[in-house]
């Protein structure tokens, strides 16, 4: 019972870390599955220092840093779906499109930097929990964070000047 609540609670949010990393449906399935059958492994020696949720994320940043390592690059196939029923067609190509191109450039960044924008960007951890899930000081992530969005910021403003010079 305790263990059926602990995959209900945690695993959306394992999947969405590993998919974000990986960009592949299947691997994020495989890295979620792992990081639990590891969870049960350990569950009797746990002791309640860290949060469950940020042990087990960092869990699953380990096992997709481990397949991005032996698998070089990872294109995205699929975007998650993210559909609005009040645009109409042609918005909802555009905002596609957008969403395709964002995706990309988060994609290109350093795997450091990508793994700190999805904890803090996409998944709403906060400075200290994100930091713990990937093992570095609270600064060391804000500097991550910083160059993550400086480089996202630069890419953007980089490619509206060249579509106003046309």
């Amino acid at each position: 019972m305790a263990q059926a609540a602990l995959v209900n609670r945690h695993m959306p949010v394992i999947w969405r870390v590993a998919f974000r990393m990986l960009g592949d449906r299947q691997e994020a399935e495989d890295v979620t599955q792992e990081t639990f059958l590891r969870a049960w492994k350990m569950l009797p020696d746990w002791e309640e220092r860290a949060k469950f949720s940020t042990w087990a994320c960092t869990v699953a940043i380990n096992l997709c840093r481990d397949r991005l390592k032996k698998k070089r690059p990872v294109l995205m196939d699929e975007l998650p779906e993210q559909t609005d029923v009040a645009l109409r067609p042609d918005q909802a190509l555009h905002q596609n499109q957008a969403s395709a191109h964002i995706t990309s450039l988060v994609d290109a960044l350093p795997d450091r930097q990508k793994e700190a924008l999805t904890l803090c960007a996409f998944e709403g951890m906060g400075n200290i929990e994100a930091a713990k899930t990937m093992g570095v000081s609270v600064e060391a992530l804000e500097s991550l964070l910083s160059r993550a969005r400086r480089r996202l910021r630069s890419e953007l403003s980089y490619e509206r000047a060249g579509q106003e010079g046309h």
